[in-house]
């Protein structure tokens, strides 16, 4: 069984989702099988997965980890999932798909009203999990900041410039991140120094420029003559936007 739902888990991430960065699922399955198999499903299609086996120990494992999605057993010991799935609602807003064995119409909307954003019933396919939790992530990512022909969609650590993906480095990121924040702005060197912090032991303010150089290569239509990440002379850079050619 396992064998079958890792070969259609790997089936369905490459007909259909694509995620640039791992998202991390807190499970709270008391079923310890049936918790490891989900486990190794999920893993299997990329997410980083915590497994609780109660109630009170996935409310501990949600206050350490603050994981991106929680999927929650109703029946459990300690604390049952309706339980663990209101206090979740009082204290965030994360994304909680509750799993029952229950299939009646009032236990689904007892479970919506303790606050789940979606219902799944056993026994239920692999693939259908796998597609609510894609949906549920996705309702909750924040929409892009964008500028111009630019996008920065910064949970999925992701910039497009005119719908056209641009692969950067974690440095050019963290100063395109500062640049979309804040249009407009010049930023120093000594700024993008701060913001560009843990992404070397070594940035200096001639790295800072190695990056931009880099960056003006990749978003710009002709590098040697920047139309929007500027150089202000004596000051640091900015990103604008000068609009049509």
């Amino acid at each position: 069984m396992l064998r079958m739902l890792t070969s259609e888990c790997q089936e369905v991430v490459r007909a259909a989702y694509s995620r640039a960065v791992p998202t991390h699922l807190l499970v709270a399955e008391d079923d310890r099988n049936h918790a490891e198999i989900l486990r190794r499903y999920l893993e299997s299609a990329g997410y980083r997965t915590t497994i609780t086996h109660d109630g009170r120990a996935a409310l501990e494992q949600f206050r350490r980890r603050r994981p991106d999605l929680v999927v929650l057993d109703v029946m459990m010991p300690e604390l049952d999932g309706l339980t663990v799935c209101s206090v979740l609602r009082r204290e965030s807003d994360v994304p909680v798909l509750m799993l029952t064995a229950r299939t009646s119409e009032d236990d689904l909307l007892t479970g919506l009203d303790r606050g789940a954003d979606d219902y799944l019933t056993k026994p239920y396919r692999p693939r259908e999990l796998l597609a609510r939790i894609h949906a549920l992530l996705r309702r909750a990512a924040p929409a892009p900041d964008r500028f111009g022909p630019f996008a920065i969609d910064v949970a999925r650590r992701a910039f497009t410039v005119h719908g056209r993906a641009v692969d950067c480095t974690p440095g050019e990121f963290a100063i395109l991140t500062a640049l979309m924040r804040q249009p407009e702005r010049v930023f120093t060197r000594a700024n993008l120094m701060e913001h560009t912090n843990g992404y070397g032991r070594d940035s200096t303010e001639r790295t800072i420029d190695t990056h931009i150089s880099n960056l003006r290569r990749k978003i710009e239509p002709n590098p040697r003559r920047p139309r929007y990440l500027v150089t202000v002379y004596s000051a640091g850079y900015k990103l604008i936007d000068p609009g049509p050619p």
